[in-house]
């Protein structure tokens, strides 16, 4: 992929790019033509804006096969110029009463992507050493602390267990039995776990503690827990896709196969095994899964897709960044940014536009599965 600058349009040409990829299985494959179209809303006139569009990433699970994009933007550009090595789309439009207009059309493919456990008990038994690459998801952030009450409800959790593994499990299963999905929180939630776990006594919080929130708090409970306990984890945001074929509490679309998913955003997680790499975890699902159904934690349904997420994640939904308590880049006027699983914008004199209210900032966003 190129990076760069990208050279003035005026509606007079598409940006177009191809990425070269690895080989996924036919039979495995689900195909999204994925579109963004913007017109960012302002209340006072004239003004100026600029935006940042997270944008997903290659990987083994996930492709863009093909990207697009094009508007009346003056500069807009491709960038990874960030702490947390995110794919960015940056647009900016100079002071004016004329619209604010960006299109971006992409083909993802995804697979679902799943570590079978045995890889991951025989790699954690060998107990190797960690790379440098990944300690960084061992320290604290602005949201996700690691010391004081998370690590003594860690030590809590994990008690009795060497095993880095056998540590994990303990936590994610203590966590999914320990929250719920609270309704009236907003987006996906901010995922400041300080401000979650609000008990004084370490065993108060194991033993009473039923922690509200929706995907990103949830999940970044788990990583905070994780990174507290000695193995490293990181929240992943991105956007649901389409149908889920487990349940529809976890992605619908019409009887084409198309979806309106302006706020389908959600925040998923992973942790790191030495021997076994990166494994995804999804915490949060459970609890949607919960809400959406009716059902209680012990339904058979619910533990089904427990022991699933613990090591797996069904891929209708797209991968975007691993970013938390960062600087994008063009610098904003608002830094750092907590996370960027949604599209960010400033107006005016550095207003952040509200991007909780697809219609209010002016963004929509489709998917549309191809058979």
């Amino acid at each position: 992929m190129q990076y760069g600058p990208g050279k003035q349009r005026l509606w007079i040409g598409v940006a177009a790019l191809l990425l070269s990829a690895q080989v996924m299985a036919a039979e495995a494959v689900r195909r999204f033509e994925v579109q963004y179209h913007f017109d960012i809303q302002y209340e006072q006139k004239p003004f100026g804006a600029r935006l940042w569009n997270p944008m997903p990433y290659n990987s083994d699970y996930q492709q863009v096969r093909v990207l697009r994009f094009g508007g009346n933007y003056v500069e807009g550009y491709l960038n990874r110029d960030n702490s947390a090595d995110a794919d960015i789309l940056y647009a900016q439009w100079p002071v004016s009463d004329k619209p604010k207009q960006l299109d971006i059309t992409m083909t993802v493919e995804t697979r679902d992507r799943s570590v079978p456990l045995k890889t991951i008990e025989e790699a954690s038994r060998r107990n190797l050493p960690l790379p440098q690459s990944v300690e960084k998801y061992l320290k604290p952030t602005a949201h996700i602390p690691t010391d004081g009450i998370i690590k003594g409800l860690a030590a809590r959790i994990t008690q009795g267990k060497a095993d880095r593994f056998e540590k994990v499990k303990a936590i994610y299963y203590w966590c999914t039995s320990h929250t719920f999905r609270d309704s009236k929180v907003i987006g996906c939630g901010k995922g400041d776990v300080g401000k979650m776990v609000t008990q004084k006594e370490v065993e108060d919080a194991y033993q009473n503690g039923y922690f509200g929130g929706k995907c990103t708090d949830l999940s970044s409970l788990f990583t905070a827990l994780v990174r507290a306990s000695g193995t490293p984890a990181r929240e992943v945001f991105g956007i649901r896709l389409g149908k889920s074929h487990f349940s529809k509490a976890l992605g619908k679309s019409d009887e084409k196969g198309l979806a309106t998913i302006s706020t389908w955003q959600h925040c998923r997680a992973e942790y790191y095994i030495p021997g076994a790499g990166w494994i995804p975890t999804d915490p949060a699902d459970i609890t949607k899964l919960e809400l959406v159904e009716g059902l209680k934690h012990n339904d058979p349904k619910v533990q089904k897709l427990n022991d699933k997420y613990l090591h797996g994640w069904e891929m209708n939904w797209m991968a975007l960044n691993y970013g938390r308590d960062f600087v994008l880049s063009p610098k904003p006027e608002q830094f750092p940014i907590n996370m960027l699983g949604y599209p960010y914008a400033e107006a005016g004199d550095g207003d952040v536009l509200n991007y909780y209210a697809p219609k209010e900032f002016g963004f929509r966003i489709t998917s549309q599965e191809i058979k």
